[in-house]
């Protein structure tokens, strides 16, 4: 197993700049995810740590070793990609030993590690059929174990679920994880899917625009964004935005924007005293909005979206829509309703620069 350090990563293609001085330590044996949009520069900075790209500027290291000049089949990853990329005329067997086979393994112990990872991935049934007979669930397993069978020190996966439909997906994602913790192999997954690296990651790098936002676990994502892209990046339904500005009434803090006025809590008085800018942006998370306050905002609801346990609201003020999302409660569309935001879980956001205020 290995720590693996990215200083100063640039990646260029001619003039344009994929990946932006990244820094990032992953720790051995963290199951670290790189989330972003497509074209932030995730598959990018993942191809640098294989060696199929080589950085620009910066340095990639390995535990204390600078690994820059190191080829792919030297620096000992396994990768698995979105596309499966198994050879369609060799049995499951041979799929599986072909990166042995090219280390001229004896072929016992090849046996003997294609069954035992097979094993593992719970496929020993299907060794002996073409990748042409499998289910696409089948094909993953199989790409994983011709990963996991050469023992390598870092697991790299690119989208790897993504060919899956939704019900495997979820499957899938539990399986990777039980796998990961069992095996304790440093692994860099990528993904677009917010949910997918929620559920999966120790800790998440959200990257934009070939530069990392934010690296914390799900949890300090979800509850403190670092600044407004990553706010909005993570969580489903995403979190409300409203653009307004900070005043002063009766000695109070007051958000206000052309749809409503609502108080901020004391505490934020204390630390906007010094660095509020005149225009920001409230955000509030969907489960953090509460219908049917007795005093409140007025709001109209616009559209309902039932999830079984919980309903997805749509409350409109003014032209202005947002989500809430709350267990059943007995409202109807076009009723008026009061909203209220729950004081300690609002957000904000300088307008101009993006970053959080609190």
């Amino acid at each position: 197993m290995v720590r693996v350090k990215l200083e100063n990563i640039t990646k260029k293609f001619g003039k344009v700049v994929a990946v932006d001085n990244v820094n990032l330590e992953i720790e051995d044996g963290e199951f670290m995810v790189f989330l972003g949009p497509s074209g932030c520069g995730k598959t990018t900075t993942l191809l640098m740590v294989a060696g199929i790209y080589k950085p620009t500027s910066g340095y990639i290291y390995f535990d204390d070793e600078i690994v820059n000049d190191l080829p792919p089949k030297d620096r000992n990853v396994g990768m698995v990609f979105q596309s499966y990329a198994l050879y369609p005329h060799m049995s499951v067997f041979d799929n599986i030993a072909f990166p042995l086979k090219l280390k001229k393994v004896p072929k016992k112990e090849i046996e003997k590690e294609v069954r035992e990872v097979a094993g593992l991935l719970r496929i020993e049934e299907l060794l002996d059929r073409r990748p042409a007979q499998l289910s696409g669930g089948q094909k993953q397993r199989v790409a994983l174990a011709r990963a996991l069978v050469k023992k390598p020190r870092i697991f790299l996966m690119d989208e790897p679920l993504s060919n899956l439909d939704a019900k495997l997906r979820v499957v899938m994602r539990a399986e990777l994880k039980r796998l990961q913790k069992e095996l304790g192999i440093t692994t860099i997954y990528v993904t677009h899917d917010q949910l997918e690296a929620m559920t999966m990651a120790d800790r998440i790098a959200v990257m934009n625009e070939g530069k990392i936002q934010q690296v914390g676990t799900p949890e300090e994502l979800y509850y403190k964004p670092r600044n407004f892209f990553v706010a909005g990046f993570i969580g489903s339904p995403p979190m409300n935005f409203i653009e307004g500005v900070l005043t002063e009434k009766d000695g109070k803090l007051v958000f206000e924007s052309e749809h409503m006025v609502t108080e901020l809590p004391e505490s934020f008085a204390e630390v906007l005293k010094a660095k509020a800018p005149s225009e920001v942006i409230l955000g509030v998370r969907p489960e953090d909005i509460i219908i049917g306050a007795v005093e409140g905002i007025p709001a109209l609801i616009y559209v309902i979206e039932p999830l079984g346990r919980d309903l997805i609201i749509n409350l409109k003020i003014g032209d202005l829509v947002l989500k809430a999302v709350t267990p059943e409660i007995k409202v109807r569309m076009n009723e008026q309703v009061k909203i209220a935001f729950k004081k300690d879980k609002i957000h904000l956001f300088d307008k101009k620069t993006g970053k959080a205020l609190i």
